[in-house]
């Protein structure tokens, strides 16, 4: 839990309460909120407690709890900012379900005009990191990393389209679409969706309902706007659990009035 790591990382620095909340700029009872879990850090706090602690956005969010053992402490030292930190050991790849939903997927929306590459990729994340935000999980399990165009899928998606292919399930032409070339890709077959629940499939409906209609610029730009990018540096994996800071712009959560 994040609140109480965030205690613990405080406890092994060796600062009090006011001092943490003097570096964030807050009342110290602001910052009490957070180690209680009664308030969840902004991006910019996120940003100020991981340069505290000397962690990565990403390592100062994920599961993982630290004892007083220094052993665990100069790990963390020993690891730059840079390195490729990988999603959360519950994000599995699940090449299945993948298939099946970028099936249903392009037999649902992919004859559209504006679904290239770029709207399908964008699609697939947002699919993903809603569901995460509102599950805990992925649908797909693909990772993605921060491109200059936005959360792009890594090899694991090209390798099921390849075998996709291969298999006569899928067709991938280019077509001109205004003065660009556009990459589309287009199902041969039906879905059959034995491995996607109700629930998933509801959840990709209403994304599909949502932003289908969009264009590659509005996607991308969406994208760009949303906390698991900001807090991603570029050419590097993005961390799901980033999902569970996201503003009120890009959040799919429902919060439950409080009584």
């Amino acid at each position: 839990m994040f609140a109480s790591k965030l205690a613990q990382l405080r406890e092994i620095s060796g600062l009090s309460q006011q001092q943490v909340a003097d570096k964030l700029k807050i009342a110290r009872a602001t910052y009490a909120n957070l180690e209680s879990g009664k308030k969840l850090p902004d991006l910019e706090q996120i940003r100020l407690l991981a340069t505290l602690f000397e962690l990565s956005t990403s390592e100062l969010i994920d599961d993982k709890s630290y004892s007083d053992n220094s052993d665990d402490i100069v790990k963390i030292k020993l690891r730059q900012s840079n390195d490729n930190i990988k999603p959360r050991a519950v994000v599995k790849e699940k090449v299945e379900t993948l298939r099946e939903v970028l099936l249903y997927v392009l037999d649902k929306v992919g004859a559209k005009p504006n679904i290239g590459e770029t709207v399908l990729y964008k699609l697939l994340y947002f699919i993903d990191f809603d569901y995460y935000e509102k599950t805990g999980k992925s649908v797909t399990g693909l990772t993605y990393i921060k491109n200059h165009y936005g959360p792009t899928p890594t090899n694991t998606f090209s390798a099921v389209v390849k075998a996709m292919e291969e298999a006569d399930e899928l067709e991938v032409l280019s077509t001109k679409y205004f003065n660009h070339t556009q990459k589309k890709y287009l199902p041969v077959v039906k879905p059959h969706l034995d491995n996607v629940s109700a629930e998933e499939l509801q959840h990709i409906d209403e994304v599909l309902a949502r932003l289908s209609d969009k264009t590659a610029t509005e996607l991308s730009s969406l994208s760009h706007r949303d906390m698991p990018w900001l807090a991603t540096k570029d050419r590097m994996l993005i961390n799901y659990q980033l999902a569970m800071y996201r503003t009120t712009e890009t959040s799919v959560k429902v919060i439950e009035d409080e009584l």
